[in-house]
């Protein structure tokens, strides 16, 4: 639907005019109808139901802005869909862009050349086209124009906002601060917005896949609502694009990426939280299904297991305390092993590895 030929608006109408119109001059016996880019169409969903309804046709539905997964949406086509979001390339996918095999030979005998692929990874982030180019100059005018593109056409228009240079600058704010805890009323006055606008427009960023929140642990819902949140950015390539360095910000990025990772791998019941108590011991993930806690991982770039905080170790012992959780993992820059601790094991495991695990 991107084609030049359209109009600048297209309707539902169109589309049905062009269904007859290969129906009477192509006349397939069971096409499957794909709509791409169908954001740009009006009223689509009454097109997309009539296929399925009236005609009985298998339909793909396929978009950039995530108007297409919208809950509106779904509530019109109740029943009758199922989602797909794709997201950036995961590091096991772009080894498979580099003919790697995933087992444990090639693991031993590729490392280097896999930890090579992962630290570009972790600097340019899992745009496909992105990873492809060879050119740093090429990465980041793409990166430049996919977060341009989110930012104007899947939140600006979307959502009707006319003060452009405050969502800006909020955007900014948050690839300054990713892995950070944020406080909405805070940046009201640090940037001299109002509290519903903060939060409009972050929700806003969120639903465009742009920068998504996680609210701290607790048993009352309440409670979690009212926390501060920790905030991500959906590829770290844009961290990259505003002028931060991996080597300088090492801990922040990974945590950036476990984050990215343990969203890619959400499923029904899937929750993800932060932890934190009133002396400052923090968990960075809490991972959460139906009413049982699943796992605790906490992140530092350290790359040795006698380097690993004894604070790191701590929070994981409180944490399993409270949510009789006992899969404790460390994810580090490249120190691997166990610790037996007080009725507890805690697994170390290097990022790159922790990525490439089922």
């Amino acid at each position: 639907l991107e084609d030049p030929r359209f109009p600048p608006i297209i309707d539902s109408e169109l589309l049905f005019k062009i269904y007859e119109t290969y129906l009477a001059e192509i006349g397939p016996t069971d096409p499957i109808i794909i709509l791409d880019e169908v954001q740009k169409v009006h009223d689509w969903e009454r097109f997309a139901r009539y296929l399925l309804e009236s005609r009985k046709q298998r339909v793909i539905v396929t978009g950039s802005s995530s108007k297409v997964l919208d809950s509106e949406v779904s509530d019109i086509l109740t029943g009758r869909h199922v989602d797909i979001e794709v997201t950036p390339l995961a590091l096991r996918e772009i080894l498979d862009f580099n003919d790697i095999e995933l087992d444990d030979l090639k693991l031993f005998k590729e490392r280097n050349i896999i930890q090579k692929i992962f630290f570009d990874y972790c600097i340019w982030g899992g745009f496909p086209e992105v990873v492809l180019s060879g050119s740093e100059v090429v990465k980041k005018e793409l990166l430049n124009t996919y977060f341009h593109d989110i930012l104007i056409k899947d939140v600006v228009k979307r959502f009707n906002i006319s003060d452009i240079p405050k969502l800006e600058s909020l955007a900014h704010l948050y690839i300054t601060q990713i892995s950070d805890l944020i406080s909405f009323n805070k940046l009201k006055d640090r940037l001299k917005m109002s509290l519903d606008t903060i939060e409009n427009y972050s929700k806003y960023m969120e639903k465009a896949r742009l920068f998504f929140f996680l609210d701290k642990f607790d048993w009352s819902r309440w409670k979690q609502i009212r926390s501060q949140k920790k905030v991500y950015v959906s590829d770290i390539g844009f961290h990259t694009l505003k002028g931060f360095k991996f080597s300088e910000n090492r801990g922040k990025v990974m945590e950036n990426i476990v984050a990215i990772e343990l969203m890619r791998k959400r499923s029904d019941g899937f929750e993800l939280y932060y932890w934190r108590d009133y002396q400052d011991h923090e968990i960075d993930f809490v991972v959460k299904k139906g009413n049982r806690i699943e796992k605790l991982i906490q992140v530092t770039s350290v790359s040795s297991i006698e380097d690993v905080n004894m604070r790191e170790h701590r929070s994981l012992l409180i944490g399993k305390k409270m949510t009789d959780c006992h899969d404790l993992i460390i994810i580090t820059d490249d120190a691997e092993g166990e610790v037996e601790m007080k009725d507890a094991r805690i697994r170390l495991v290097p990022l790159w590895k922790w990525l490439l695990e089922g």
